[in-house]
């Protein structure tokens, strides 16, 4: 059994779990602010429908 090789391979491991984990944790404050963000241009569309709720109700088309 090689005590070395098995150490090195322990500490890779442990190595990729902790880059996976960063990973994953910017990847969630991302979809964390883009989530932010639509939630800001909803109330934004909100707001406009309130103050002309006629506005983008209705369109006409022809084909």
């Amino acid at each position: 059994m090689d005590i070395a090789g098995l150490a090195m391979d322990l500490k890779a491991v442990s190595t990729m779990s902790k880059v996976s984990t960063a990973v994953l944790s910017q990847a969630l404050d991302t979809n964390e602010a883009l989530g932010q963000g639509l939630v800001q241009m909803l109330d934004a569309a909100a707001m406009e429908r309130s103050v002309n709720p006629a506005v983008g109700a209705n369109f006409d088309m022809r084909v």
